[in-house]
Parts: structure tokens; sequence; C-alpha cells
């Protein structure tokens, strides 16, 4: 159950079963580009014979006669996709067209691509079920452009609300077909956009494609759970200090990328940086380390560089020059890995130091994690009145203060408000009471805080009185949680209900938890630190995005102001 394993061996059944010259041909209104991107380099691809890679609709613009070429064409099965296909298979270029759709093409869908190669330029037609991003083993993303949808009741955009679920709904099968599992599904109670898509999934692989799904049978079938980011608001709102979700906070990630082209002075070649697991076995052993260690880290890796560098200084026979030859593209790769991540760091420490940081998460941490009401108002206020504070983090404070504090302490959340808009009239109240809205006690299935249920008031008190190894990263998501209760067979029926007559019997060994709205890197983190400590259950996390504090604050914003237009309009 290793996604990145399944996604590659998609790519590489596309590429080298095909000989001679080719190009790959792709979607870009989709995520094609991001899914081929994330596990193949653009080195692999040339190893592959691959001297061209093209969007479909470019290839639509230009006449210039290729027949030379053998087509890759890597698409989503669109309609829209389907009948640019139709239009460039009336007037091919290429000498031959290999078609690999990334899910499910339906009867009319093939029919039309069969009486569209009159020319018989069509050599195959393939289903590759590779639908998702797999940014890492265990976590994958759909890229949802219009994430914020989720938060919409169905009467406000009832057209874009089915796209997204239908989206959703296609990423999942995806997943499932790629790992050839058929799983026992179930969703958050709370969550109306989790029931729906949980029960069209349900739909898909039972009823409507149920061949398609019928794999051999495991003992114990996998779960899929279907759950709302509005039950954890928390996690995404929080500053990290662990590596890959600090990078994603700060500067920001897409599909492994890393754009550091605001960084004053950095040579071309570094503006644009890749940080994945598969590539950078650096980055793959410290992603999950806390931003001190990095630094150390990071430290003993520059002197290898250094001790590399000197030997390589001390060419004096013909010898000498050879092996430096032989050795020249490891250094060139060593180079390049030590100036990006000492560059990661240092820009990341510059923005901590400039936003105060550490006197914000602490403050974070304390509202995420332990009681008193008191002294946390005292807090939030003080960091409000600093100046070196940022708008946007006394926005994120607040937010925290109001979801902790939103049924005690009305008069002081007022307070707060008040001292937010003076502060910078773009963050009035209204924001913070539409996520109070959103995702409020009232609106939440789980124990966010640990504060409604006996078991988690004793883990929270033996924790305080255990201490915390750094007040940073005191926060655990409340996935966490949830992993914890699957393990021990604690998830329940009334809070996370089964779809159809298909219950778990016994422990799930494989476990894929769908995120709708979006996840997170300290998510991630969570789930590859359980898969590594062998219980018995391998968990999968998924999203519709992968969020930080901006994203989650902005698809809020974009939320409210459609909710806000539709309401005036009636």
């Amino acid at each position: 159950m290793v996604l990145v394993s399944a996604a590659r061996d998609y790519v590489n059944r596309m590429l080298q079963d095909i000989s001679g010259m080719k190009v790959l041909i792709l979607d870009s209104h989709t995520m094609q580009v991001s899914i081929v991107s994330v596990v193949y380099s653009q080195s692999e691809l040339l190893q592959k014979e691959v001297f061209l890679v093209e969007l479909i609709e470019s290839i639509a613009m230009s006449k210039e006669s290729m027949s030379h070429l053998k087509a890759i064409y890597f698409l989503r099965p669109t309609s829209e996709n389907i009948q640019q296909l139709r239009r460039q298979l009336a007037t091919p270029r290429f000498g031959e067209y290999h078609l690999f759709f990334s899910n499910i093409l339906n009867d009319t869908q093939i029919h039309i691509l069969a009486d569209s190669d009159e020319l018989e330029v069509v050599q195959q037609v393939q289903e590759y079920y590779m639908d998702f991003v797999a940014l890492d083993p265990y976590h994958f993303t759909l890229n949802i452009p219009a994430n914020h949808t989720y938060m919409l009741p169905a009467v406000v955009d009832p057209g874009n609300l089915q796209h997204f679920c239908d989206r959703v709904v296609d990423g999942i099968a995806a997943v499932f077909l790629a790992l050839k599992r058929k799983p026992i599904i179930r969703y958050q109670r709370t969550s109306d956009v989790a029931k729906r898509i949980a029960h069209e999934t349900f739909k898909l692989m039972y009823q409507q494609e149920s061949g398609l799904f019928d794999f051999r049978r495991t003992e114990i079938s996998p779960l899929l759970l279907v759950l709302d980011r509005r039950d954890d608001p928390v996690t995404p709102l929080l500053n990290q200090w662990t590596y890959q979700a600090m990078v994603h906070e700060l500067i920001g990630i897409q599909d492994n990328k890393v754009d550091l082209r605001a960084v004053d002075k950095l040579p071309k070649d570094q503006q644009e940086v890749v940080l994945s697991s598969e590539q950078d076995s650096f980055f793959k052993s410290n992603m999950y380390e806390n931003f001190g260690d990095i630094g150390m880290n990071i430290k003993r890796l520059v002197d290898e560089f250094q001790q590399v560098s000197k030997s390589n200084q001390n060419i004096q026979t013909i010898e000498d020059m050879a092996k430096f030859v032989d050795n020249y593209p490891e250094y060139r790769k060593m180079h390049g890995n030590v100036s990006k991540h000492v560059t990661l760091v240092t820009e990341m420490s510059r923005i901590v130091e400039e936003r105060k940081l550490m006197l914000v998460s602490e403050t974070e941490q304390e509202l995420a994690c332990n009681g008193g009401q008191g002294a946390a108002f005292e807090a939030v206020k003080t960091l409000l009145d600093n100046a070196n504070v940022s708008d946007f983090d006394c926005l994120r404070l607040v937010m925290l203060y109001a979801l902790r504090y939103e049924k005690e302490s009305l008069v002081q959340l007022m307070q707060l408000f008040d001292k937010l808009s003076s502060r910078s009239p773009k963050y009035k109240r209204g924001l913070v009471q539409f996520l109070l809205k959103q995702a409020g006690v009232d609106k939440r299935t789980g124990d966010l805080f640990g504060n409604r249920d006996l078991l988690n008031i004793a883990r929270n008190m033996a924790r305080g009185l255990k201490g915390v190894e750094n007040v940073y990263t005191q926060h655990q998501p409340l996935l966490y949680q949830t992993m914890e209760n699957i393990n021990k067979g604690r998830l329940r029926d009334v809070d996370y209900p089964h779809v159809g007559n298909h219950f778990q019997q016994g422990r799930p060994q494989d476990v894929i938890i769908f995120i709708v709205g979006g996840t997170t890197y300290e998510e991630s983190r969570v789930v590859a630190l359980q898969n590594v400590s062998n219980s018995g259950t391998r968990f999968i996390l998924g999203g519709s995005v992968v969020l930080n504090s901006k994203r989650f604050v902005k698809d809020l914003e974009e939320a409210r102001r459609i909710a806000h237009t539709s309401t005036s309009m009636v």
C-alpha cells in the first residue's frame, strides 16, 4: 500500500513498453503534469526517450507534422479532453497514438474515440488509475482548485458542489483501483459533504462499476474513512516546527517543489527546488525532524561537503583528474543539495525572526493544548498589542482563542475582535464568526481539545505532568486520536456510520483516511510515524488539497464571500 510505487509503476509501463522517440502529452486543466512530475524527474523522462513534453492545448494549436515521434497521451477522461482528441485524430500529426486515461472511461467516450480513429493511428487505449498526486508513500492530494466549495451549503452553489464531490469520488476510486482494493466505507456523521462523498463512492464501487472493483477478497476488508476538515480547524491554523511542514507553512510547497524566487540573490538554478523523499536522501531522513535538529544536521551535511571539496581540490595526477571527472555528477548533486537546504533554513530563520514566530507559536500551542482561559486571554491580548507581530498572525491567534473558548468568554472574545479590527480593517469579526459557524464546537464530531471524554482528559493531564520535549511541538492533530481509535477498535458507529450493509469485521489492516477540505503536513507526519510503529494497521492519508494557514484562511474568506453574496441576493 505505497502510493508513490503504484504511480511510478504506471508511468514506467506507459513509457518503457513503447520503444523509440516519444512525445508525452498531458492535460493542463487538471493535474497530469503534477502526477508525473512528483514521481518522475526530467532526466528519467529523457532516459525513456521522451524528447518532448507538451500540453494537449498546445498540440492542438500547432500544425507541424512529427510523424517520426510516437505520441503518448496521458489525460483525465473529461468530455473536453475526449473532444480535443477527436479533433486531433482527424488530422494526425504523429506516427502512432497511445492513449492513457487516469480514470474510468465510459462507453460513450470509448465509442467516440473508436469512431474518430479513421486513419487507424491509435495503437492502444488504456485506463491507468493515477488520478491523484502521490506526494509521499502514504500521502496524496487531488489539488482541487476551488477547495472552499466544501464549506458551502448545497443550495448556495449546487453545480460546483456536485463537481467538487465528483472529483473527490474519482480520486478516491483511482487510489483503490491502483492499490487493487475494495473498502468498507465510513464517514463523519456531522458532515453533509463527507456523507455525500461516502455514499457516492459506495454507489460507484458497489453498483455502477462493481466489476472493476471485484478484486481478490482479503480476510479483513480495508477501510475508507471520509472526514471533514472542519472537524479539526486547529491543525491548519498553527505554525509548524518540523522541516517539511515548516517549509510549507512559511514558504510553500506545490507538488514537492518550492518556489524561492522571492529570496534575494539566488542563482537561477536554485530559484525552484525539489523537496522529495524519493529523490533527496537528506530530506527523507530529516523531513519530520524539529527545526533545531535540522540546523545541526545541515551543519554536518556542510562539513561532509567541505571534506569532499578539499579532496577534489587536491588534484595532482592524471589518475586524480580521472577520478574527479567520474565523481563530478555526484559532486554537483551534493553541492546542489547542500545549497538547497542551507537556503531553505536560512530563509525560514529570517521569517521566524521577522514575524516573531517563536513568541507567537508558544501562545498558539498553549491555546491548542492547555486550559487556562484567563492566562490565554492576556497572552493573546499582549500579542495583539505588539506591533512586531503581523496582522495575519494576530488573526490566527484570535481564531484559535475563539475555537477554544467560544462558549466560555463571550465578553473577552468581543474585546479581541475589537482589537483585531482596530489593527487591520481587513480582519473584521465576521471572518472569525464565520469560522465558528463552520467549525465551532456544535459542528464537530471529534474531541478536538481533549476536554469532552474522560479518557482524553486523563491523557492530557498525564502528558502535562510528564512534560513536553519541545514547547513548540506539543500539539497533536485530531487525526492521531482517530487513528488510535481505529487501532483499538473504538471508532464509534454513532459518530462514524457505515455506508450500506457492509460492516467492518475485526481491526482493518489497511486504512485510507480522506479529509474533505485538505490535509496538512503535520498530519502526514503523524501517519508516517504511525506506520513505522508496526501497529499492524497501515494508514494512507489523502485530501482535496494540502493546506497551510494561508490557504486555510483563504478558503474561509472565499466561502464567506460566496455565502454572503448568496444571502444578499435572496
